[in-house]
């Protein structure tokens, strides 16, 4: 005779900090970050099912980071999350030919909020297009984006792709100069990445 457990005994426990099963739970690898300037994560919905993401650990180590999930958002709720008083708002995107930045504003020494889209490449370009607000922010770029140490676990369809999260250290790295250091997320990350590697591997050769 099957004997089929009770459905609460299948769910697998998740972490009340980082909401990560416990067999992956993040908290051992957070490292507190400190920095001045804002950021808000605005997550796709898949990329928040992903095992794989690295949003989870960037906004457990950041001082300031605000992760809000959606696709679309109304235009009155996405210029509340954009726009900070006391604030300058700039997008983390590169100019690309099918979203041009816009011409560069006229900055006024303010404090920055940092926009990251956390995506792939072809849904973060269209939660661009279809939100003429975020398209309209000024630009910051990555001037020459470190290696990436994401190779090993997800694939990039360009050369120059990086996690968020390394991509969003980076960016604070050039807005904060030495007074933000990166070394030890950056390490935590390359630590998640390992793991992540690991357990793959171990599930190819036992599947």
């Amino acid at each position: 005779m099957n004997v089929v457990a009770p459905p609460s005994t299948l769910r697998r426990t998740a972490c009340p900090r980082c909401l990560r099963p416990q067999a992956t739970c993040l908290c051992a690898l957070v490292r507190p970050t400190a920095h001045l300037t804002e950021v808000l994560v605005l997550q796709h919905p898949q990329e928040q099912r992903q095992a794989k993401n690295s949003v989870a650990l960037l906004r457990l180590s950041l001082t300031h980071c605000e992760v809000v999930v959606g696709e679309r958002f109304e235009p009155d709720a996405l210029a509340a999350l954009l726009h900070r008083p006391g604030r300058e708002t700039q997008l983390l995107y590169p100019d690309v030919p099918a979203a041009p930045a816009p011409a560069p504003a006229t900055t006024v020494g303010a404090p920055l909020r940092l926009v990251v889209i956390d995506a792939t490449w072809r849904k973060s370009l269209r939660m661009l297009l279809e939100h003429p607000a975020l398209a309209a922010l000024p630009r910051l770029s990555l001037e020459a984006p470190a290696p990436t140490r994401y190779r090993a676990i997800r694939a990039a369809r360009r050369a120059d792709q990086v996690s968020t999260l390394e991509a969003t250290v980076q960016a604070l790295a050039m807005q904060e100069g030495p007074s933000f250091d990166a070394a030890p997320l950056l390490d935590a990350f390359g630590r998640f990445v390992a793991d992540v590697a690991a357990r793959q591997r171990y599930l190819a050769s036992s599947g």
